[in-house]
């Protein structure tokens, strides 16, 4: 039988080609899903964590106070440190680019650790040199040479320094809105206090050192030394701990990559169990002619499943080099794009392993009931369609009590994990609801299908032959639809999560930071009016509107101590802000975070006033009130203030620009113009990346699902080779023939895509919710286009995947056909 196994990979290797394919693109699937994890990592190691991407282990402070030079001592002595670095940092500002700029300066690190990677010229080596990042340095017209002077916190603390290098710019949205400046220990002993400390340690550990020890040795000697409760991680453990931090201290990124390869996992079992249905259908005379020969049930069923080995093996590793060739391509692109360079890719041991191995394992076992069938009985029995399960029968009162229960328990799980904002709660619901709508299918499916099919009606006899196709034979119906329905229900589900997700991010980074950019108009004669004129005609803004200085706090109840209030019309909010719900409504003062509660007493030119005061859950807004609120006139001698939006389409780049024109129109320094329009864009472009390598799995999946479809068409075309040749001599010809086929594939693909987008948009907007409702108020949001698309593809797909299935059956004469079995 080996030989007969090996004769039939080599004489007959077209027949596997469909179950190669089918295994191919699954693991390529589940691949994909683990490098999308390690690639998530990595770039977010390239971007939130490039500042410590080449240490081993980092320190920083649990209660914020900078570590003292005992600490960095006695943590640097340990026997397992090999190389560190003590970072010290401040802000300082410098005249460059015709305005006053605003930088962040620290001291350059050891080679081994430094972050920071040159564009041109070199790091600072002499007391008086800096590196500064090249965006910046394009913006001001600064080159290697250059000189500028650098100013600290005190009037004294200045140093004159020359730029020695240029590094590329950097990818943490935390840093990107300053200047990225890098000096000596003497520069920043010029600008900066003496004494002030260190803001954070980095390590690099000595080869074969145990990074566990390491830490508690390192965290031992520094809590000696006087710190209280140094906290001790791994670069990944600290980009893991910040992105925690962001997500209301919940790391969601794993759980989810894990349920997409236990959705790769299911999708990959029913797909290759269809596809080798398919093939040992097609083998069945050759099964029977062996068994005659005398060759054992057990030799037929070693020989169908060592075939099943080779093939599972062989495409597996073709499925993971295309795995790999994906994620390449993806992510080729996505360093490509200027906002998005910090894409990096990774490919785990894990991904190589588990693509192999699960891809061998699912064949061999998907093969095991096909074989059995095919042996258990005699060849030709074997194949005939058992009882279909229908509520009238044992087997079907079973799958819809078992189906029912998995249903009902699964939603009561999925429902109570969104509430809860339990993503594994909602996960184990939705995967148990979904299951068990499966199991129902067969006795849901073909009734709606036969509903459908009375659309069909007007193509005549292949269309009235297709709806009753449908009902005559539940399980092939259910079957052909079970593969699109998951591959379908898989696209909406992510499509409504990442736009449900996408609205709730967005509205959660206008509450906190409704105003893209703001300033100060100047007080030296400039016409505010003629510079907002400038301000709106300049390339990517929006809107910008002014806001007069109304009256004073009384109190000084802002966190800031920032007393002046400003008046803002209802037209104008509308326009600017990017917070929806912020609507100012008269007889209100609206207030910055962490001020106090209560009336709040404003004095205005024409004497005091109280309002009612309303505290907003951001810090970057100043008081306001709605216009009408406050009838004086301006504050005279006070500064106004304009607020400007973007457009969404706006990069990081062009907003700097901006910042420079807005500065220039208003006659003053470009430091003043504050806001959060560059974190805004550089947020964006990391949840761009994420969702860019996630929808790059969409389409694998889709395809897998049609892959399904048309092997399980194919098997139908088998079972019925009979009844087409029949009504082959009965008078359909052979266009009627495929037209049937036809549209019976489009009947079947179109339920199942109406009824994938449908539980795809409760599953996406649920599990945004299970991961998101902790930190952002969850709205779904339904992208009805995708949706639309996905339903035409899905149609098309089914119609393009009955071709083959089609044109075997037409190809058959009917006096042959009758022959058969």
């Amino acid at each position: 039988m080996l030989r007969v196994a090996v004769s039939q990979l080599t004489t007959h290797f077209r027949r596997f080609v469909a179950i190669g394919l089918a295994v191919m693109l699954s693991v390529m699937f589940l691949s994909a899903t683990l490098m999308v994890g390690a690639s998530t990592n990595a770039s977010l190691g390239a971007s939130i964590g490039e500042a410590y991407r080449n240490a081993d282990v980092v320190a920083t402070s649990k209660n914020g106070e900078p570590f003292t030079q005992a600490a960095v001592d006695a943590a640097v002595s340990s026997p397992a440190v090999q190389d560190s670095y003590a970072e010290r940092s401040t802000y300082v500002t410098f005249v460059a680019g015709g305005g006053e700029q605003y930088g962040r300066l620290r001291n350059a690190a050891p080679v081994s650790l430094e972050s920071g990677m040159l564009s041109s010229g070199s790091m600072p080596s002499s007391r008086l040199e800096a590196a500064i990042d090249v965006k910046t340095a394009e913006h001001l017209g600064l080159t290697v040479g250059s000189t500028v002077e650098l100013r600290g916190a005190g009037p004294v603390k200045t140093a004159k320094v020359t730029i020695s290098g240029l590094m590329k710019a950097t990818n943490d949205p935390f840093s990107s809105s300053a200047a990225q400046l890098v000096g000596s220990e003497s520069v920043l002993n010029a600008v900066q206090d003496a004494g002030a400390g260190y803001s954070g340690l980095q390590f690099a550990l000595k080869p074969g050192e145990d990074v566990t020890a390491a830490k508690d040795f390192i965290a031992h000697r520094m809590e000696a030394a006087g710190t209280v409760g140094p906290v001790l991680e791994t670069a990944q453990e600290k980009v893991t701990s910040t992105v925690a931090m962001l997500s209301a201290g919940q790391d969601q990124l794993t759980v989810v990559l894990l349920a997409f390869a236990g959705v790769a996992i299911l999708v990959s079992t029913l797909v290759v169990a269809n596809t080798f249905s398919v093939l040992v259908a097609q083998r069945t005379r050759e099964l029977a002619l062996l068994r005659c020969l005398g060759a054992g049930r057990s030799q037929i069923r070693g020989s169908v499943m060592l075939e099943a080995l080779v093939v599972g093996f062989i495409s597996s590793v073709v499925g993971v080099l295309a795995a790999t060739g994906l994620m390449t391509g993806l992510i080729a692109w996505a360093k490509s794009q200027p906002e998005q360079a910090f894409a990096t890719l990774a490919v785990p041991p894990s991904a190589i392993i588990a693509g192999l191995v699960a891809g061998t394992l699912l064949t061999v076992v998907a093969a095991l009931v096909p074989a059995k069938a095919a042996t258990a009985v005699a060849p030709l029995a074997a194949l005939r369609p058992a009882d279909d399960a229908t509520v009238g029968n044992r087997r079907g009162k079973i799958r819809l009590i078992l189906g029912l229960v998995a249903v009902l328990g699964g939603a009561v799980l999925l429902v109570y994990g969104s509430l809860t904002v339990s993503l594994l709660v909602a996960l184990l619901g939705g995967a148990a609801s979904f299951v068990g709508i499966l199991l129902c299918s067969t006795l849901f499916i073909p009734s709606v299908v036969a509903m459908a099919g009375r659309l069909a009606a007007p193509a005549g006899v292949p269309g009235k032959l297709a709806a009753v196709n449908a009902t005559r034979n539940p399980a092939r119906t259910s079957a052909t639809a079970a593969a699109l329905l998951i591959g379908v229900t898989l696209v909406s589900l992510m499509m409504t999560g990442a736009a449900t997700s996408r609205q709730a991010f967005n509205d959660t980074l206008a509450e906190n930071y409704p105003v893209d950019l703001s300033a100060q108009t100047a007080v030296d004669g400039t016409d505010p009016t003629q510079a907002l004129s400038r301000i709106k005609a300049l390339d990517g803004v929006s809107a910008a509107v002014l806001l007069q200085p109304l009256g004073t706090l009384q109190d000084g109840a802002t966190p800031d101590a920032a007393t002046t209030v400003y008046g803002l019309s209802a037209v104008d909010a509308a326009s600017v802000l990017r917070d929806n719900k912020l609507k100012p409504a008269p007889g209100t003062v609206y207030l910055p975070e962490d001020s106090g509660q209560g009336p709040a007493d404003i004095s205005t030119a024409a004497g005091s006033v109280t309002l009612d005061a309303k505290v907003l859950r951001t810090r970057h807004v100043p008081a306001f009130v709605e216009s009408s609120s406050i009838s004086s006139a301006a504050l005279p001698e006070t500064p106004g203030m304009v607020w400007v939006k973007l457009d969404d389409s706006v990069s990081g780049d062009r907003v700097q620009a901006i910042q420079k024109d807005i500065a220039s129109a208003l006659g003053v320094h470009e430091r003043t113009v504050s806001g959060a329009a560059i974190e805004r864009v550089t947020f964006n472009s990391i949840i761009d990346v994420l969702l860019l390598v996630v929808t790059g799995l969409l389409g694998v999946a889709v395809v897998i699902a049609l892959i399904g479809v048309a092997n399980t068409l194919s098997l139908s075309v088998l079972e019925r080779t009979r009844e087409n040749s029949l009504l082959r001599a009965l008078g359909l010809t052979k266009g009627q023939l495929r037209g049937m086929l036809a549209i019976e594939a489009v009947l079947v693909a179109g339920v199942a895509a109406i009824m994938g987008a449908g539980m795809g948009v409760v599953y996406g907007w649920l599990g945004a919710q299970a991961t998101l409702g902790g930190v952002a108020s969850v709205v779904p949001a339904v992208p009805w286009l995708q949706l639309a698309a996905v339903f035409g593809v899905a149609v098309v797909a089914g119609l393009l995947a009955s071709v083959v299935p089609a044109r075997r059956a037409a190809r058959l004469s009917p006096v042959e056909g009758l022959a058969t079995a």
